[in-house]
């Protein structure tokens, strides 16, 4: 799986005829866990809803390994932001991950021995076998974006968007958080992560996007997370972060 690549080509993406993204272009390999960084108002989850069908395209494409991806339960899946999901719903964690194996069946095929061992994989995978049976609401915060993660893997997708994976998570969860991205990528899958904690990136992600509006630069961390890049993506906020040596 990791020759396998998303391609975008031309993207636009508009509100009420103003374009949010315009004209994005980039291909990416499966195998990478990669950064998607930019201010408030960039279009970091504008490009995830367009990718997942949420929001229509203007202009352009999307193609993974050669394919639209028109069912995002098999190519693509998408978790947004801890603050957008109701972690008040009555329901158990091996319920919450079940529920992505549900969307990988569809309507007409059966639950079956298969499934649960996907699902008991899932759950031993991110440390959640002890907490199965516990009501989702009674988790820290932590715990709920690993049983929300769960539901993604269940899904046996190939691409991962997370938006905002680790917002609101102590140093623990955070720790847990980065540890099972980098093992999804490096089962072959492509995680694409949006993400405001700079100092973090090197440590976290292989590649880097930086958008603002447009694509500003794309490719490895090491060569395009650099202080002119930064500026350029964030110039319409003051970015402390460069002056204080915060990245290289």
């Amino acid at each position: 799986m990791s020759s396998h690549r998303l391609e975008i080509k031309d993207l636009t993406v508009s509100y009420n005829r103003v374009p949010a993204i315009h004209h994005l272009s980039m291909s990416l390999s499966c195998g990478n866990c990669v950064a998607l960084l930019g201010p408030n108002g960039a279009g970091k989850t504008t490009l995830f809803k367009a990718m997942v069908g949420l929001l229509p395209k203007e202009s352009g494409s999307i193609h993974f390994h050669g394919h639209s991806p028109h069912d995002p339960a098999t190519d693509l899946t998408y978790l947004p932001q801890s603050n957008t999901q109701d972690s008040d719903f009555p329901i158990t964690v091996r319920g919450v991950v079940e529920l992505g194996r549900f969307l990988r069946l569809g309507w007409w095929k059966r639950f079956g021995a298969e499934d649960q061992r996907v699902v008991d994989e899932v759950l031993a995978s991110l440390h959640l076998s002890d907490l199965a049976d516990r009501q989702i609401s009674a988790l820290s915060g932590g715990q709920q974006q690993r049983a929300f993660l769960g539901r993604a893997l269940a899904q046996e997708a190939h691409v991962f968007l997370l938006d905002e994976p680790f917002t609101g998570l102590d140093k623990g969860g955070q720790e847990m958080m980065s540890e099972t991205l980098r093992s999804i990528a490096k089962r072959g899958n492509l995680v694409i992560a949006s993400h405001h904690d700079l100092k973090t990136v090197p440590e976290l992600f292989n590649q880097v996007i930086l958008l603002n509006g447009e694509l500003v630069a794309f490719g490895p961390t090491q060569e395009v997370f650099t202080e002119a890049n930064i500026r350029r993506t964030y110039e319409t906020e003051s970015f402390s972060g460069v002056s204080h040596g915060l990245v290289t």
